[in-house]
């Protein structure tokens, strides 16, 4: 099967377990297929393994995959690290944005966006690329200068987040509870930006990690998982995530 005619990405029976504790699992079997152009929307409780997962799809360290597979374009990348899948085309937002210090953000788009390419990329050229987003996003210019989210608010640090993955031109986006900690008007700027990526670049696929149903308003997913210790117990579309508000979790545990 060529990579065109395979799915974007396919988790097959995926078990995770902390590289510190192999025994303990957090994913116990967990299966999903995002394809092109899809937004997949996970929801569940604290500690169901939303976040496991993110990290451990993007090869984070911290996570060993016990069995099952990781999929890309038709490609086995279960034992790939995190800078090749980052390379390839993969991109996760972080929950908790991390600062560096001493690293600007258009210093390290640039950076990061000719390693994605394989060019070194004029300032000239990423400065253009960030204004635009910068503007699209509602982000001050100046903080293009700034060291990487140092002393950024919550909301401007997930907005730089979704100006990442803009500049970055992933094919796939795992959003990491990109909702959290943020005010309604935010919550609107982000989905606005995830909505203004996915019409310029509408092959897409993007897996949205969330707890709750407001962001599921803006960004209308094609498909509603429920994750529920470490495995996905329901699947549907946009009307699971309307009744999971109504009800609760209890009713899938």
């Amino acid at each position: 099967m060529s990579a065109e005619s395979s799915p974007l990405f396919q988790i097959t029976d995926l078990r995770v377990a902390p590289t510190a504790q192999p025994t303990a699992e957090i994913l116990k079997g967990l299966s999903l297929t995002v394809d092109r152009g899809e937004v997949h929307a996970l929801m569940g409780p604290n500690g169901s393994g939303k976040s496991t997962l993110a990290s451990a799809l993007m090869g984070s360290p911290e996570y060993a995959t016990t069995s099952g597979t990781v999929r890309y374009k038709g490609e086995d990348i279960t034992d790939w690290g995190a800078d090749v899948r980052g390379k390839s085309g993969m991109f996760l937002a972080f929950q908790y944005p991390q600062e560096i210090a001493g690293v600007s953000v258009r210093q390290f788009l640039r950076q990061a966006l000719s390693e994605r390419k394989g060019i070194d990329l004029s300032v000239l050229e990423i400065r253009l690329a960030i204004m635009e987003w910068m503007d699209r996003l509602d982000m001050d210019p100046a903080f293009a200068d700034r060291f990487l989210n140092e002393g950024f608010s919550g909301g401007e640090k997930k907005r730089n987040e979704i100006l990442q993955m803009a500049i970055l031109e992933p094919e796939l986006a795992i959003l990491d509870e990109t909702d959290s900690g943020l005010d309604i008007d935010a919550l609107r700027v982000v989905a606005s930006g995830v909505n203004a990526v996915r019409a310029d670049r509408p092959e897409i696929g993007v897996l949205v990690i969330t707890h709750y149903q407001r962001l599921l308003d803006y960004l209308t997913p094609d498909f509603v998982h429920i994750i529920v210790d470490g495995q996905i117990v329901d699947s549907g579309g946009p009307d699971l995530a309307k009744r999971l508000e109504a009800e609760g979790f209890e009713a899938w545990r």
